[in-house]
Order: C-alpha cells, then sequence, then structure tokens
C-alpha cells in the first residue's frame, strides 16, 4: 500500500450554538491568519459579543466590518494594541472589559515567527520573538484574570505550535517561545483553575495563511505541507475550530492541555 494519499479538501463546519451568549476577546485578530478565523468562528458560534484588537489599522478595521456582516446582531469591537506594550494591553482590557460587560473569553493568538540560524541572531530579534510570541500571553493573561478571578468564570485559550515540541532549523526562537507558551498555559492553569478558570492551548503544525508566507520560502511552506498526513497544510478555520472546542462547556474539565492540531504522520 502507499504511503501517500490524494489532497483532500475539507469540508466547513458551521456553528453549532457552542459560544452562547458568550463575550469574546481575541489579540492578533486582523488580516486572513487564525486570529481571524476564531473571530468569524465565534461569531458564527453565537457569541453575544466580540472584540478584536491588533497592532494594523486599517487591517483592523476591515476585519471588524467583516464580522458584522457575517452577523449584524452580533455586538462587535475593536481597538488597536501593541501587546508588547503594557500600558496598550491594560487599555485593550479595560475597554473589553467595559463594551463587552465582562470578558468570558480570551484568545491569545498573537506571535511572530521568523527564520534565522543561532548563528546569526541578533539580540534584538530574539527578544523581539520572545516578547510577541511569549510574554504577551503573559501580560494578557495577567490581565485578564484579575478581572475573571473576581468572577470565578472565564475561559483563556492560547496558540502554541508543534514547534515546541519538535525541531527545525532556522526556528529556534519561534520554537522557543512557542514552547514557553504550552510551559506557560500548563503552569497558569493551576493557578486560574481554583477560580474555575480554565487555561489551555492549542498547538498547530502548518496553516497556510498570507503571514506565514511572508516569513518562510514557499520551497520550505511545500515541504511541510507535503509532510502532513493529508499531504495539505491546514485552514486556519481547521485550527480555529479546535480554539471553539476548548472555549466551549465540552471542555469543561480540561486544565493546562495543549491540544495538538496536526496531521503529521508519527
Amino acid at each position: 500500500m502507499s504511503d501517500t494519499f490524494p489532497v483532500t479538501e475539507p469540508v466547513y463546519v458551521h456553528g453549532h450554538g457552542l459560544l452562547k451568549g458568550r463575550s469574546v476577546l481575541i489579540t492578533a485578530a486582523a488580516g486572513v491568519g487564525i486570529g481571524f478565523a476564531a473571530a468569524t468562528r465565534a461569531v458564527e458560534e453565537g457569541c453575544r459579543a466580540i472584540f478584536i484588537s491588533d497592532i494594523h489599522e486599517r487591517r483592523l478595521g476591515e476585519a471588524a466590518e467583516k464580522l458584522r456582516a457575517i452577523s449584524p446582531d452580533v455586538e462587535i469591537y475593536s481597538q488597536i494594541c501593541n501587546v508588547t506594550k503594557e500600558d496598550e494591553v491594560q487599555a485593550l482590557i479595560n475597554a473589553a472589559e467595559e463594551k463587552l460587560g465582562g470578558i468570558d473569553v480570551l484568545i491569545n493568538n498573537a506571535g511572530l515567527g521568523g527564520l534565522r540560524n543561532v548563528v546569526d541572531m541578533p539580540d534584538d530579534e530574539w527578544d523581539r520573538v520572545i516578547d510577541v510570541t511569549l510574554t504577551s500571553v503573559m501580560r494578557m493573561t495577567r490581565a485578564t484574570l484579575k478581572k475573571m478571578m473576581p468572577r470565578r468564570k472565564g475561559v483563556i485559550v492560547n496558540n502554541a505550535s508543534v514547534l515546541g515540541w519538535r525541531a527545525q532549523k532556522g526556528q529556534s526562537h519561534y520554537a522557543a517561545a512557542k514552547a514557553g507558551v504550552m510551559a506557560f498555559t500548563r503552569c497558569s492553569a493551576l493557578e486560574a483553575a481554583e477560580y474555575g478558570i480554565r487555561i489551555n492551548a492549542v498547538s498547530p503544525s502548518i496553516a497556510m495563511h498570507e503571514f506565514l508566507k511572508k516569513a518562510s520560502t514557499p520551497e520550505e511552506l511545500a515541504r511541510l505541507a507535503a509532510g502532513e498526513a493529508f499531504g495539505r497544510a491546514a485552514e486556519v478555520w481547521e485550527i480555529a475550530n479546535v480554539m471553539m472546542f476548548l472555549a466551549s462547556d465540552y471542555a469543561g474539565y480540561m486544565v493546562g492541555e495543549v491540544v495538538s492540531v496536526s496531521s503529521q504522520r508519527a
């Protein structure tokens, strides 16, 4: 039997009300990446209100308009936020708390990659990737927990990566950051669980979108996609589907888990 398979086309899964009545805050939600896919799925899953943030003003505005077109009944809010700046994180959390009437679900999606071997790695590039990809998750979680803990409820979903487990040349900074997100998820989840708050993470392998195409070569992306069991990269909404599951009551007993969203062969 051949160990290769034809590329399969995924079937889009329509909403089932998984987030009915919930409010959602998502970072890095503009454009065509996993963040906007998560925002779209949250709206389709019946959230009552959603607040999206990003550092790209034009794309953020366009994203908000697209969400309003999907469901005019859902309250849509947006605000510029650089998640490496504590004052901007505080401003975002305070605005979201006010507009949403309390944050029920936070999705930490901000991240920054690149391709650089260790021997050529300048400190500022390493620091930037760690700050955007890992430290921002801590900042957002810290600020949100201070709001959720008095209410003794809430859900946080972090976006990690299989590179937190697996090795790839040129990705030491990004892999280190994502491994940190996994460890942070596990530790912070135990602290939050005492207050009835769940923190978990998804760990995608490769989800194709325009931002990823800018961060790696076409040859490398084709090689990685070919290594997947389905012979293709994931669609961003396939990653977002798992985020919706973790944000929903179906994942009610899951604490500190990192769920691999991958079709890679063993």
